[in-house]
């Protein structure tokens, strides 16, 4: 039998290569979103047999990698779909193979998304993430829950030299979150962590119950499980003889802004508390004011505004009459699929309605949706300070810093901050709009105007 030489093998490899689809590569395009322009990468490969497959990318909004269900390329036609997003992608690619012109449908929209072929998906640029070597010490922690039976891990980040410290304790928003509050590639707390140590004050941040290495189920949870959570992070703190026991204060950023006044309402050695985003009314009514303002910011009309308004109303109505769940559920399914289109309903994916079901139906979404945090403020004693964005569209300024304020007031505290912070939103980033589109494009993670107040404000107690 003949041998094949090297050069053969490399000439059989090229021409393997050159034979690849020309759909194959990288595809950067953007989309435009309520005034945005979102990043979006297709990452299509072939297999040995020749078979598609594709990844897609959204930088601006944290997403990577998800996977597409299917990949068909007929000559210069492209088709991209993903039952998950309920998304799919269909273009037209250039004579050269560089540029595909096409359109993304997805939740019964249509946009135009031209792509041009690169040689590297976009990198994330988060400027304010800490570098090592830190000039602070960083320590892994764990420690009980005794009343729920579960330890909980986390970073304290403290001061070289001097001590005891004044110590804050974060608490994120909702959601599954993370010691850093991870979202859209930012991670809020471990820039706030780092801010504050520099300036002197200790530090604890952890995961949530049954995300990273904390343990506990975080499904079950409510707003109350979460409450526990950070009391037991409080006494871990009082054993730390680096920490000062007489100067352990709360922060709560959104969901962690109800936390952090029912545990110092709770215990009445927690030295201050620090809300971001803090709700001051039910989560009722902050759901309504949220839904209503994301949709306005998008451009929707104030008709269609009031019917979806009109139907979440409803949805919360019959969670607040129906305790059973499977008998809520049905009839929220019911009023959700009657309140659309017969060409609306056949795009409708079952999977992701029961998901939104179940989220409804959930005990943490009965509790919050009820949860006046009104009686806890007017308890507080200790000194608060609280925060919202002038363009949060999530917990709005105006809807809850007045209720905090009125809050504070009546019961009596004497010693409290509240302020509303101009040109920034829910995650407290200097912005454009606030809408949540923009999370993910703006490099800033936290507004430096923000993190020195929290910090001249403790320092100042």
């Amino acid at each position: 039998m003949k041998k094949i030489g090297r050069i053969s093998l490399l000439l059989f490899a090229v021409a393997q290569a050159s034979a690849q689809p020309p759909c194959v590569g990288n595809w950067l395009g953007a989309l435009k979103v309520s005034g945005m322009e979102l990043r979006i990468v297709f990452k299509i490969t072939a297999a040995a047999d020749s078979a598609l497959t594709a990844k897609i990318d959204s930088p601006d909004q944290g997403a990577k990698d998800i996977p597409m269900d299917a990949v068909v390329c007929r000559q210069d036609t492209i088709t991209i779909r993903c039952a998950a997003i309920m998304g799919a992608y269909q273009g037209v690619l250039s004579s050269d193979g560089t540029a595909i012109q096409g359109v993304w449908k997805q939740a019964g929209m249509t946009l135009p998304l031209n792509l041009k072929k690169v040689a590297e998906a976009p990198s994330v640029r988060r400027p304010q993430n800490p570098q090592k070597p830190y000039p602070y010490l960083e320590e892994e922690v764990t420690f009980e829950n005794r009343n729920a039976g579960i330890r909980l891990a986390g970073t304290l980040t403290k001061p070289k030299n001097g001590g005891p410290f004044t110590a804050v304790i974060l608490i994120s928003g909702s959601g599954a979150q993370d010691r850093d509050e991870t979202v859209f590639n930012h991670k809020p707390f471990w820039v706030l962590a780092d801010h504050l140590t520099r300036r002197g004050i200790a530090v604890l941040r952890f995961d949530d119950r049954g995300v990273g290495r904390s343990q506990g189920d975080f499904k079950t949870a409510t707003t109350q499980d979460f409450c526990s959570d950070v009391l037991a992070a409080v006494e871990h703190l009082k054993s730390c003889k680096a920490i000062d026991p007489r100067r352990i204060g709360l922060l709560g950023h959104s969901e962690g802004g109800l936390v952090a006044p029912m545990a110092a309402s709770a215990d009445q050695s927690i030295a201050f508390i620090v809300l971001l985003a803090g709700p001051g009314v039910t989560g009722e009514k902050i759901v309504l004011a949220q839904l209503a303002a994301l949709a306005r910011q998008s451009g929707m009309d104030e008709k269609t505004i009031a019917d979806n308004v009109a139907l979440q109303q409803s949805l919360f109505d019959v969670l607040k009459r129906e305790t059973n769940n499977e008998l809520a559920g049905r009839e929220i399914r019911e009023r959700m699929l009657n309140a659309l289109s017969e060409e609306e309903k056949k795009q409708v994916q079952e999977a992701a309605l029961q998901a939104q079901i179940q989220t409804l139906v959930s005990p943490w979404y009965r509790w919050f949706l009820t949860y006046d945090p009104i009686p806890a403020l007017k308890k507080l004693r200790c000194p608060v300070l609280a925060l919202n964005g002038e363009k949060d569209l999530q917990v709005p300024a105006e809807q809850n810093l007045a209720e905090i304020e009125k809050a504070l007031r009546l019961g009596g505290n004497q010693k409290y901050t509240v302020r509303t912070m101009g040109g920034l939103n829910h995650l407290f980033q200097t912005c454009q709009t606030g809408a949540v589109s923009e999370y993910g494009a703006i490099e800033e993670t936290l507004s430096p105007q923000v993190l020195t107040l929290i910090a001249d404000w403790i320092q100042a107690l």
